[in-house]
């Protein structure tokens, strides 16, 4: 029987080689991505049946990568494997189009389950975070999505908006992106704006608060 085509998308070489031989097992590894821009220029040429992401990467955050991705591929599944325990992290990565959300020290098994329901069409949570979830979303207010202040933003915005977070200039960001200096100083202000910010200050505590870092 065919093994299901798996791409692994995390900026910790070591953790994504140790995962190499657990998911070897069942899945084809069709290769090993360290940041969110690779993983969407990897899916689209590989087109595997899964993919296994964390949060936290460079140059496009995990849950910002997903959301691009299965706009232009829904039947890519998607698995979160992650250090964030924390629920907002997990209802966006769910709005974002995820099937799971792993919690990284959780049993080998749990990970396996949650590629195992993601395939099958069905959606899988860490049970440390499934109650917490559950009244996340009944205790939201009425109409408030997760990352609806996000939403505001263009794909492009959201792209500066991490760059500046990771701490480059704005020429380094403008290099990275194949755009002039003052078309990045032009998202960022149209950000500030968009927001309701009124200093880079004010835009740094915005990205870390969405964890865009």
């Amino acid at each position: 029987m065919k093994k299901p085509r798996l791409l692994l998308a995390d900026d910790h070489r070591m953790v994504a080689e140790g995962l190499r031989g657990l998911l070897e097992q069942d899945y084809q590894l069709v290769g090993i991505v360290e940041d969110g821009r690779a993983l969407l220029e990897t899916a689209d040429r590989l087109m595997p049946d899964v993919v296994v992401a964390d949060v936290s990467m460079p140059l496009l955050n995990g849950i910002e990568a997903v959301r691009q991705l299965k706009k232009k591929n829904k039947g890519i599944a998607v698995v979160f494997l992650t250090m964030h325990l924390d629920v907002a992290y997990a209802a966006s990565a769910f709005e974002a189009g995820a099937s799971g959300y792993v919690l990284k020290h959780s049993a080998p098994s749990e990970l396996l389950t949650a590629i195992s329901s993601a395939l099958k069409g069905r959606t899988y949570i860490t049970p440390l975070l499934a109650g917490e979830l559950l009244n996340y979303q009944r205790n939201r207010p009425r109409g408030e999505e997760p990352g609806e202040e996000l939403a505001r933003l263009t794909t492009r915005q959201r792209e500066v908006l991490q760059l500046i977070a990771e701490g480059l200039s704005v020429k380094e960001a403008a290099v990275l992106l194949g755009i002039s200096a003052r078309t990045v100083e032009f998202h960022k202000y149209s950000m500030m704006e968009a927001l309701g910010l009124k200093s880079s200050a004010e835009l740094m505590r915005f990205a870390v608060k969405h964890g865009i870092k």
